[in-house]
């Protein structure tokens, strides 16, 4: 199946030019980008389908909100395309463009033509950095979305990776097998590729980006199931999102289902204070409630997942909320003397960042 890629609201055939003009301002701000297989999941009689908000600009999120770089990437960005934040885990930007640019990214600074961090047009220097660098054994590809790329451009990144002998990982963080399955399931070579560069010892784990139940579709998991079979890890990460997957019900389903079809769930997120993302951001106290409610409804596999505030000093677990206070434990650290170290603060109902809670 051909799936066209769309540019601009106005050929979004869904949407009328009543509706188009009003999010005039939303798209010259911030870009859009999406294609015709994901929008055929949104239910367009309902004003808040989920997918919608995902995909569809609103007027909301030219609220006054958030900052552009919420977690300080470029305070951890070592040259154009390279970040290296954790001793053992370094960030290749392969690619500054996504299948869908969705409304919540909190790279959306990447898609800026200002930006200053955006993906080298040579990666040799990028390559070089990692092989100069031995502390690396895991390398996250990301973006943008490198499996917008061809296979071949892909391998061409992957193969000089897996030539630096302390490379044990290589990740791939994708929304491709959501927003467009078909990416996988009509590309043999892809998966060729994969089998050839995840072996026994050194496996590729993708990580995947499902943020809602519908999008766990029949193609979905025929291409889950195809990187599978091709010797892919998969893991799924997600932000809890207001109006997306706020319900413990959804959010619940959503685990389940991922655990169901071999792609467990890896970290929920805290929705990061980044410019435009105000409508889908939720206080870290009901975050937690919600999070606790979903999980209640889950075993196994499902209950692995950890609910993450991706900050600038590192991934912080919001472990507990009692008694008036919110319990925080460092997952990882940026600064090795704060891995581990538990904060606790008086728990503000209406706090939705670490600096929130300390003020």
């Amino acid at each position: 199946m051909s799936v066209r890629y769309l540019t601009s609201l106005s050929q979004v055939r869904q949407l009328d030019a009543d509706e188009i003009k009003k999010l005039s301002e939303v798209e010259k701000k911030y870009k859009f980008r999406t294609n015709e297989y994901y929008l055929s999941l949104i239910n367009w009689d309902d004003p808040n389908d989920p997918i919608r908000k995902i995909a569809i600009p609103s007027p909301e999120e030219l609220e006054d909100w958030g900052s552009i770089d919420a977690s300080q990437e470029s305070k951890y960005t070592r040259m154009r395309g390279i970040q290296h934040k954790y001793p053992d885990t370094a960030l290749l930007l392969a690619v500054n463009v996504c299948g869908t640019f969705c409304r919540f990214c909190f790279r959306k600074r990447l898609f800026f033509k200002e930006n200053l961090e955006t993906i080298s047009p040579d990666i040799s220097d990028n390559i070089d950095y990692i092989r100069k660098h031995p502390e690396i054994t895991n390398v996250l590809l990301t973006g943008g979305d490198p499996f917008i790329l061809s296979t071949q451009k892909l391998e061409r990144i992957i193969s000089q990776i897996r030539e630096i002998e302390h490379i044990q990982i290589v990740r791939i963080g994708s929304k491709i097998p959501a927003s467009n399955p078909y990416r996988i399931v009509e590309d043999p070579s892809l998966l060729e590729m994969i089998s050839k560069y995840s072996s026994p010892r050194k496996r590729i784990y993708i990580i995947t980006q499902f943020n809602h139940p519908r999008e766990l579709t029949d193609v979905a998991i025929e291409a889950l199931d195809k990187m599978l079979g091709a010797g892919a890890i998969l893991s799924n990460q997600t932000p809890l999102m207001r109006g997306i997957n706020d319900d413990p019900d959804v959010l619940a389903e959503l685990l389940k289902k991922l655990s169901f079809v071999g792609n467990p769930p890896y970290y929920v997120f805290q929705v990061r204070p980044t410019i435009g993302n105000k409508p889908f951001a939720i206080p870290l106290v009901e975050t937690y409630r919600i999070f606790q409610k979903a999980l209640s409804k889950v075993s196994g596999l499902a209950k692995r997942t950890r609910l993450i505030m991706s900050h600038a000093t590192g991934k912080i677990e919001i472990m507990a909320v009692a008694d008036g206070k919110i319990v925080l434990r460092y997952h990882r650290a940026a600064n090795r003397e704060d891995e581990g170290r538990i904060m606790i603060y008086p728990a503000k109902p209406d706090a939705y960042w670490l600096e929130d809670l300390m003020d």
